[in-house]
């Protein structure tokens, strides 16, 4: 049997497409179940679910550029309330979208969950 050989790694590059109805406001969501990142001070994994809504300008987000770039995370330390402003800010900075909202869920670390919320725009 042949060794498996991975076709896709992590990315930053963030890639987008043409907007299909740029004269409608209409919100475009989604969910990211399996983000992980590095606990800066202890180096243990962090888990979380992002839930991005956004109303679309010119340009769409395209989803299997958005799995690589939330992959690439994995082995990098980061405060939550960093690494989820860094996401919506290069999210912002692919699509220019009218409004964005993106939320941090972190699962319970320490008997503590964070939930961060940040937004861009108006809605």
């Amino acid at each position: 049997m042949l060794p498996l050989t991975m076709t896709t790694k992590p990315s930053k590059q963030l890639e987008t497409f043409p907007n299909p109805r740029p004269g409608r406001d209409y919100v475009i969501q989604f969910d990211i179940p399996e983000f992980t990142c590095l606990c800066p001070k202890t180096g243990q994994p962090d888990f979380a679910t992002f839930r991005v809504q956004y109303v679309p300008t010119e340009r769409c987000i395209e989803l299997k550029s958005l799995k690589l770039y939330m992959w690439s995370f994995r082995d990098e330390g980061h405060f939550h309330e960093d690494v989820t402003n860094r996401i919506l800010d290069d999210l912002v900075t692919a699509a220019a979208p009218k409004w964005m909202e993106l939320v941090g869920d972190f699962y319970v670390r320490g008997g503590i969950k964070t939930i961060v919320t940040v937004t861009h725009g108006k809605r």
